[in-house]
């Protein structure tokens, strides 16, 4: 009688404990553009994601990289990583209601995303009045991380840093060539990151000794480009720096090949003309475009890892390869996850200041930044970027001219040529 007593006192104790789980997984919501004239982009950003869970949540051999050795994340007794996928349609009152809902319904512990910065800069907001943290790896509006915020964290350059490599790319162009090119031409679209980038781009060269001969702003998403191009063609600038998303960057080359105007040198501060369409869409056009970029897979000649992730996100990208946007979605994901993991926990405060302390190696990456590190910004202080150029259907690495796989095509040809 007395066992059996005990076994009462036994089964009524297990039943009434409390259930806990070893490992609280982690959820994650991650916003981008999955409709719309910026939907691949969007869509290859998730997969660059999926690729991340793929590798820390399964066991791989990619040597170097962070959490693939082990399934799940170790400083939290292995739990698994989940997202939940919002589109914000390219549209910043779009991305507060999904940023919203995923923390008052969905529950997750950190937001990612969103390629567009007028979206990041308007779902931040509300991530930083709820006290949980947004990382950006993707969105280059310098302004982003000069609001004093305490949540936002961004791991990819901004427009002010690849500005600089734009004028560093032109002034060793000079001085390797012997020649003189000098004068801009900068237009751009009138979003957030559009006026932004040309700001940074005028500021910069009047800084540094450029003739700005045209500065051009017009409403994005436009329907005609003829007059703008028509400007550009009567001042000829020695090189061009276009700021468009991908419609407009397609309207832009399709107006000047009707008006041949025929650009010496143009240098695009990457979005549309990055886009993983803007190849296949434009073809022979986009011969000869110069684009900065924080990513290429011919970097996979110096950085190995990149071949092991590349076929990873092919399985979950339909075949497609790596490119740029995906690139940075992918690290800025798996700095997140790094930081995550080195809290131990899935309190916001402490993820916030595992972010704080976050310290990734250049050799644990497949961008060529030289680490992870963030500013008291919240901006990564050890970003880079490369120039790389369309030659003969693909986009080729040309500067810095240690990384590079060509050598630049100049002058850029001419619609005659193509």
């Amino acid at each position: 009688m007395k066992k059996i007593i005990i076994s009462i006192f036994t089964f009524l104790a297990l039943i009434s404990a409390p259930i806990t789980s070893s490992a609280q997984d982690v959820k994650i919501g991650v916003i981008y553009p999955l409709t719309g004239a910026s939907a691949q982009i969007g869509k290859d950003a998730v997969a660059a994601v999926k690729t991340a869970l793929d590798i820390i949540n399964n066991k791989h051999n990619i040597p170097g990289m962070p959490l693939a050795k082990d399934a799940g994340l170790t400083g939290l007794d292995g739990a698994k990583v989940s997202i939940v996928v919002g589109d914000h349609t390219g549209k910043p009152d779009v991305g507060v209601s999904e940023t919203e809902k995923m923390l008052n319904k969905d529950g997750v512990h950190a937001m990612y995303g969103a390629y567009y910065s007028s979206v990041v800069a308007a779902a931040s907001q509300v991530t930083e009045r709820a006290g949980i943290p947004f990382v950006n790896g993707d969105s280059a509006s310098p302004k982003l991380t000069k609001r004093g915020f305490k949540y936002f964290f961004r791991v990819s350059p901004h427009d002010g840093e690849f500005t600089q490599l734009m004028f560093e790319f032109i002034n060793d162009f000079n001085r390797k060539n012997g020649t003189n090119l000098n004068t801009l031409g900068i237009i751009h679209e009138d979003t957030l990151w559009g006026s932004d980038s040309g700001m940074t781009q005028d500021a910069m060269a009047k800084e540094q000794g450029f003739n700005v001969v045209e500065k051009i702003s017009y409403k994005a998403k436009t329907t005609s480009l003829s007059s703008e191009v028509q400007r550009l063609k009567a001042k000829n600038p020695d090189v061009l720096l276009p700021s468009q998303y991908t419609a407009d960057a397609f309207l832009f080359l399709n107006t000047a090949k009707e008006l041949d105007y025929n650009p010496k040198m143009l240098i695009a501060q990457n979005s549309g003309y990055v886009d993983p369409t803007f190849i296949s869409t434009m073809g022979a056009k986009a011969e000869g475009v110069i684009s900065r970029s924080p990513f290429n897979t011919d970097l996979a000649k110096t950085i190995p890892m990149i071949g092991a992730v590349n076929e990873i996100f092919k399985k979950h990208s339909g075949g497609r390869d790596l490119s740029d946007v995906p690139a940075r979605a992918f690290t800025g994901f798996m700095a997140l996850a790094v930081a995550i993991n080195n809290a131990g926990s899935t309190d916001p405060e402490k993820i916030r200041q595992a972010l704080v302390e976050l310290d990734i190696p250049a050799e644990s990456l497949i961008v060529p930044y030289r680490g992870v590190k963030f500013g008291p910004d919240g901006q990564n202080a050890k970003v880079r970027g490369i120039m790389m150029q369309v030659q003969n259907g693909k986009y080729c690495t040309v500067y810095p001219y240690e990384l590079a796989a060509c050598d630049l095509v100049y002058p850029m040809p001419t619609w005659d040529q193509k």
